[in-house]
């Protein structure tokens, strides 16, 4: 029996930009896996009405890190889709949007490839995702027609987001007309872009912890640190809580608002969000 070649740690370059990495071998063989853990997706009495979810994607790529190298991120397949299926198998249709109106940017290398329920809806979005709203216009033309706001997670949630003035105007009219705001992981950065309002002071959430983001770049998952740390700024800038200091799957529901720790909790997240819609519009 011969022995097996340690995986490689060494970020991986993406030839489609200078200096620009994908997380290493070694680093999605700890974090990635070819099947998701999608399950519990039954409603049997799902939504008929025509509320519908507005799902704002990230649609830049490419992350400065502090050592002047780029991370070629996006949205992380599991922490959009995964949610998505059940808020959909729920009875809730999405509009996808963006702040450009150009596409969803997704971490591809985390796809589960072997995951056909998971991907089939993927093939479903596609068309969507290729080609979103552009987010001021959907603003612009009004958003009394969605029950919820829901941004995925990703490390391309940092990327515009936390200073959109769209997000800010999306999210304070969620918080005005009591709608829910769902998101997970790297997402709650979108948080930052309602600046120095209290509307989200004494909030608890999940989300992915400042101090795992500064390990990654060890196993080469980044190619570099992270130049501000998010759960700092929501903290300190917006007065929320974080709850987990590890991912395990966590999720966290206050008040109208739904967040889960990592690419773990988007089974679970999903299924919360989905719960907590069809009871919200039965009552």
């Amino acid at each position: 029996m011969t022995d097996q070649k340690p995986l490689e740690k060494m970020p991986t370059r993406d030839p489609a930009e200078d200096n620009a990495f994908f997380p290493s071998p070694y680093s999605l063989s700890q974090f990635t896996s070819p099947k998701s853990n999608l399950s519990g997706a039954d409603y049997p009495e799902p939504y008929t009405g025509v509320k519908r979810v507005l799902m704002i994607g990230a649609d830049e790529r490419y992350l400065l890190t502090d050592n002047g190298t780029f991370f070629s991120t996006g949205n992380h397949p599991l922490e959009t889709l995964l949610p998505m299926y059940h808020i959909d198998k729920a009875g809730f249709a999405f509009d996808v949007a963006t702040l450009s109106g150009n596409p969803v940017k997704f971490e591809y290398w985390a796809m589960p490839a072997e995951d056909e329920a998971v991907k089939s809806f993927f093939a479903r979005y596609r068309a969507q995702f290729k080609q979103p709203l552009r987010l001021s216009e959907v603003i612009e033309e009004g958003l009394d027609d969605y029950a919820a706001i829901f941004i995925p997670g990703g490390h391309g949630a940092l990327i515009g987001l936390p200073e959109s003035e769209d997000v800010k105007a999306a999210l304070e009219w969620a918080a005005a007309k009591d709608r829910f705001v769902i998101s997970l992981c790297h997402g709650p950065a979108a948080f930052l872009a309602v600046g120095d309002s209290d509307i989200y002071r004494g909030y608890k959430i999940c989300a992915f912890p400042d101090a795992m983001d500064a390990q990654t770049p060890e196993i080469g998952y980044m190619p570099g640190h992270l130049t501000w740390k998010f759960g700092e700024k929501l903290k300190d800038q917006l007065g929320m809580e974080i709850l987990n200091d590890g991912i395990s799957g966590a999720v966290h529901h206050d008040r109208k608002m739904l967040t889960g720790d990592s690419p773990l909790a988007g089974n679970a997240l999903g299924k919360l969000a989905a719960e907590a819609l069809l009871k919200d519009m039965a009552g």
